[in-house]
């Protein structure tokens, strides 16, 4: 009886062990295997429409405003937003969340690959597997191969069976503006029609001038056009 259970816990160390530890093969299939479901993903989330609600806030000014909208995204990429609600400081609204929509469809319209988290902006280290929300998931570190606006050094979370990401985090290596000392984010994905599209966004920028602004974007409800599904761009099964 004590031999079956020194080989059950011998069995369970190693099995851990074997769990989270880094491996060359294993790392070069994931990380192919990932460009390649997020390649394929490229363009379908043109024609959909999503429910977007931004909280932000300026602690030190004690300044908050929430703004409801909807996004559309066009059959051909472009970014459209419907204002549906806002409430709070109109300083937040102009400064915080405006400056967030615009950069958002200023970055989608110019399709940029140079930002792109794939091998030719970023160096990825593996860091083994991990169990997260109930499901096994690749953790990479990525550190930007140059110092270039929009790029971070940062993790990177992708689902063991599908391949699709889950959560990118990090610091932004090169700031947009003097006035900014570091941004922060953390950007969760959840799966709608087998692709890989942003449940939730938060992010902090610690300005040099009223210190940190706070932002969190939810977004729920992704509905495509009935056109995508019936051209097969789309698959109708949900996972």
């Amino acid at each position: 009886m004590q031999l079956s259970v020194r080989v059950l816990v011998v069995s369970v160390l190693v099995g851990s062990c074997l769990l989270a530890e880094p491996g060359g093969d294993v790392s070069n299939q994931v990380l192919d295997s990932y460009l390649a479901a997020t390649r394929s993903q490229q363009d379908r989330l043109n024609g959909s429409t999503a429910e977007v609600s931004i909280d932000a806030e300026i602690p030190q000014l004690h300044k908050h405003g929430r703004l409801s909208a909807l996004r559309h995204i066009s059959r051909l990429g472009r970014i459209t937003y419907d204002h549906l609600r806002f409430e709070g400081d109109n300083a937040v609204k102009s400064d915080v969340i405006a400056r967030y929509l615009n950069t958002e469809i200023q970055v989608r319209e110019s399709k940029d690959q140079s930002l792109a988290v794939i091998p030719a902006n970023y160096k990825f280290a593996y860091k083994g597997r991990r169990e997260w929300d109930g499901r096994e998931v690749h953790v990479f570190e990525l550190k930007p191969r140059a110092k270039r606006k929009g790029l971070f050094k940062g993790t990177l979370w992708i689902d063991a069976r599908t391949y699709l990401p889950v959560r990118e985090s990090g610091l932004f290596v090169k700031n947009p503006s003097v006035f900014i000392k570091k941004v922060q984010f953390t950007r969760d994905y959840q799966t709608t029609h087998g692709l890989a599209v942003v449940a939730r966004l938060e992010t902090t920028v610690e300005t040099r001038v009223v210190g940190p602004a706070h932002m969190t974007v939810h977004y729920a409800d992704y509905r495509f056009e009935p056109s995508s599904v019936e051209v097969g761009l789309i698959a109708t099964d949900s996972q």
